[in-house]
């Protein structure tokens, strides 16, 4: 039985009128432009210095932050041996926000692990050809610091596209498979041709395929829409670490996750799924009781 205040979401969103800017890909693209030229605070939430030790650096002209566990004295804890990749979503066009840093402070406080958090530019300026190769890079230079099985990818929405296109480039140049990659209401093709998208959209509160097609052929620039760095539904899933998949139901994107999982299976992938019934679009960024299994899940596979 969905919980009162995940009932409530659906409502508060359709209140908000959050899905009329993806009913129409002008209103979707008028939006990016406006915060193009007025771009969004991506830095964490002070609050969370209490919890969690968060330092900045510079990669590659990315600005990059790791954000480690603190031990009981609230002093920074030796450097954990598991490390993880965090990579937002937002149609590839819309900023990290606090609901993202609130939920990787979590993950960090529950597994111990540090994780990294690139904040990758935005389409139109980051484009898949270039944001791909330089996350795998990212990711590579944490398996030469820890190896391959201590080293996870994560992400949301677009950034679970991203963080299954990484597994896919770092397994291209690394034999060696992530400890595993955590894909939040994934979004895996770009297209937007499923009919099962159709299925769903009505009960979808917030997201809407004219919408999100706009924002994808911005991000996907000059690749082809089933480019796997682009749509890594057709990418080869041959090789690849442990996934584990978390959808809700009232999300177009579980259209995508629907078809992932046996095609992951088939090439002999493990893939852990956890559905959230009647549950929206990234629910467990949440404070829902629902989100609880989801995240225990996530904090469980990095650690």
């Amino acid at each position: 039985m969905v919980s009162l205040l995940g009932r409530l979401a659906p409502l508060a969103l359709r209140l908000r009128g959050s899905k009329r800017m993806f009913t129409d890909p002008q209103r979707t693209l008028d939006r990016i432009a406006y915060l193009t030229e007025h771009p969004q605070d991506f830095t964490p939430p002070n609050s969370l210095d209490r919890e969690v030790r968060i330092t900045r650096r510079e990669f590659d002209g990315w600005t990059v932050y790791d954000v480690s566990p603190l031990d009981e004295a609230g002093i920074a804890a030796s450097t954990p041996k598991n490390r993880a990749v965090y990579l937002h979503g937002g149609c590839y066009c819309f900023e990290i926000t606090a609901f993202h840093w609130k939920l990787i402070a979590q993950l960090v406080r529950d597994s111990g692990t540090t994780i990294t958090v690139p904040i990758m530019p935005l389409a139109p300026h980051g484009t898949a050809s270039v944001v791909v190769d330089k996350v795998a890079t990212l990711t590579q230079s944490l398996i030469a610091d820890v190896g391959a099985a201590h080293v996870s990818v994560l992400g949301d929405s677009s950034g679970g596209g991203l963080a299954l296109a990484t597994a896919m480039a770092v397994r291209d140049r690394h034999p060696e498979p992530l400890r595993s990659i955590n894909l939040m209401a994934p979004w895996l093709d770009v297209r937007g041709t499923d009919p099962m998208l159709q299925k769903i959209a009505p009960s979808d509160p917030w997201l809407a395929v004219p919408g999100t097609k706009a924002a994808g052929a911005l991000y996907r620039a000059e690749l082809e829409e089933t480019d796997w760095r682009v749509s890594p539904l057709f990418g080869d899933f041959t090789g690849l670490g442990p996934i584990t998949v978390i959808s809700g139901t009232r999300d177009i994107v579980y259209a995508d996750a629907l078809r992932m999982i046996p095609a992951a299976r088939a090439a002999g992938v493990q893939v852990n799924t956890i559905v959230g019934e009647g549950m929206i679009h990234v629910y467990p960024l949440l404070p829902l009781r629902e989100s609880a299994p989801a995240r225990d899940a996530m904090a469980r596979a990095i650690s």
